[in-house]
């Protein structure tokens, strides 16, 4: 069958083109019976416009990009599918570029990819999101962009950001091994280039701070958001004389690794090690035992992210606001109080 056509959908609803193509670009001259007529033709006909198509024959693009730089391919992918559902929803192309966000050529390469690729706009994922100096750059050349994040609170800095509370949630997450009785908790990074692990670290150092336990730096391990250091930081944890009882992964890779790392040596988790991790991936839920973790709906987050940037690109900047996550505490098998000594 071939693919249904704007002229189909103007014959099923009995209109002209131009009104078809009002309705599908959300323009306000439509009389409210006509548009729901016209989006019942175009329901019953299955009909998606041709971003690329639109683009051409307008001067307003109908694609946005993405951009990313992350090791955590589980990440990635929720990103994806949350920007790309508000995309098909609305008719726009998506174009996913992944980049090396150390580049000091990032900037340009940037602003050469939304001219060539005549882009309406760009959802900046983190880390490339919290770097000030190349948002500043794509804002200097007129460039729509959202940044998704990691903050406590809206960074009200004037950027339009969907931002993620990984602060309180890492806070959250250390508490609760701190009220199951464990004192020594490691804590092992993700990399240092993104703004979340910074602030997942900040809570664990915070809640320590709040129950009174010093900071002890031989438990802070640094590494990225990858399996492989997860295994070596924890590793290394484990070899010290007086090892930690509970072990504290910026996400859920790492604490997979760790995981792996104990069963390796032949330890029993949760009772000789429990392990915390967060994101809530397929890893959380995959290991045995499953992972106690801060659930975060990066799907969700990127479908605000979108919506946002479209929000931007139509101008209706006077109602849009920035909107702020708060994983959540989900506690699974990988944590049990601490074994009593003796």
């Amino acid at each position: 069958m071939r693919r249904p056509t704007i002229k189909d959908v103007a014959e099923r609803a009995q209109v002209s083109l131009k009104t078809v193509s009002r309705v599908i670009n959300d323009e306000p001259a439509v009389l409210a019976r006509t548009r729901e007529r016209v989006q019942q033709a175009i329901a019953e006909l299955g009909y998606r416009p041709d971003p690329s198509a639109r683009s051409l024959r307008s001067a307003q693009s109908y694609a946005i990009g993405l951009i990313y730089d992350n090791p955590n391919p589980y990440y990635v992918i929720a990103v994806q599918n949350g920007v790309l559902s508000v995309c098909r929803d609305t008719g726009y192309g998506l174009q996913i570029h992944p980049c090396d966000s150390s580049s000091p050529d990032l900037a340009a390469d940037l602003v050469n990819l939304v001219r060539h690729s005549r882009l309406a706009g760009l959802v900046l994922a983190p880390p490339m999101s919290e770097r000030k100096e190349l948002v500043a750059e794509l804002v200097a050349h007129d460039i729509h962009l959202v940044r998704i994040v990691s903050a406590s609170a809206d960074p009200q800095d004037g950027s339009a950001c969907v931002y993620v509370d990984d602060r309180d949630a890492a806070y959250e997450i250390t508490e609760y091994l701190i009220q199951l009785g464990h004192g020594r908790i490691g804590f092992l990074w993700g990399g240092k280039s993104h703004g979340s692990s910074w602030e997942r670290y900040k809570g664990y150092v915070d809640a320590l701070r709040d129950y009174g336990i010093p900071l002890d730096e031989e438990l802070v391990v640094e590494g990225d958001y990858s399996f492989d250091d997860g295994f070596r930081g924890a590793r290394r944890l484990l070899a010290l004389g007086d090892r930690p009882t509970a072990i504290f992964g910026s996400n859920d890779e790492i604490a997979a690794g760790v995981l792996a790392a104990a069963k390796s040596s032949g330890m029993n988790v949760p009772y000789d090690l429990s392990i915390a991790g967060f994101e809530d991936s397929p890893f959380s839920k995959q290991s045995w035992p499953a992972l106690t973790t801060a659930k975060q709906a990066t799907e969700e987050i990127a479908q605000h992210a979108a919506r946002r940037l479209l929000e931007e690109i139509q101008g209706r900047v006077g109602t849009a606001q920035n909107e702020g996550f708060s994983p959540q505490l989900v506690v699974r098998g990988s944590t049990a109080p601490p074994r009593p000594k003796g």
